[in-house]
């Protein structure tokens, strides 16, 4: 059992914590109330951020200390939205989110993934009608290790799961959040992911 703390508590972080916990994990999540963020990430071995990605580096960057020595996995995509509210652009197009925050926190392992699909997804893998791919980017093995066993508690199996080295390729996988408003013009709000197939 691992204690995790999940940053937001809108469908992504709400559905992450459904599934975390029914899986046996002691999940606490935080809401935008003053304080929450660093009463839910002091005690906890993993935190989740799951707040909307524009303002993420503000608000973790200042959990700095309740987040060292931790495990930080980024769920979140950075953009400017459109007119429509869908993703129009990379709030970093020469960076991203990832290293952001990992450059912000560097006494925090931060690990990227599950920021190619559709929420749903991320809890329920098996929902597709083809497998959908989960990369992780990190610069530490053992903090990808610990978020490989939590993705296979959530469903994903080890050959669904991808990882493509350091920090920086999350610039890749965060850049595949501008196929979205496409996707989702062209067939509708539903589930879907990225996949990797060979």
């Amino acid at each position: 059992m691992t204690t995790i703390a999940i940053l937001g508590n809108g469908r992504v972080g709400g559905t992450l914590a459904n599934a975390l916990t029914t899986a046996g994990h002691r999940v606490a999540v935080a809401d935008r109330t003053p304080g929450a963020a660093a009463r839910a990430a002091a005690p906890a071995q993993v935190v989740v951020n799951a707040t909307p990605g524009a303002g993420s580096l503000g608000r973790l960057a200042a959990l700095r200390e309740q987040l060292r020595g931790k495990i930080l996995v980024d769920v979140s995509n950075a953009t400017t939205d459109g007119p429509d509210g869908l993703p129009a652009d990379l709030l970093y197009p020469a960076s991203s989110l990832a290293e952001q925050l990992q450059q912000a926190l560097p006494d925090t392992h931060v690990v990227k993934t599950l920021n190619t699909m559709l929420f749903s997804v991320m809890t329920a893998p098996a929902s597709l009608t083809g497998a959908p791919t989960a990369f992780l980017s990190g610069e530490n093995p053992e903090a990808k290790q610990t978020v490989r066993a939590l993705l296979a508690d959530l469903g994903w199996q080890q050959e669904q799961i991808v990882d493509l080295g350091g920090i920086t390729t999350a610039r890749a996988t965060e850049a595949a959040v501008l196929f979205v408003p496409h996707v989702i013009r062209a067939s509708g709000f539903a589930p879907f992911a990225i996949s990797l197939t060979r």
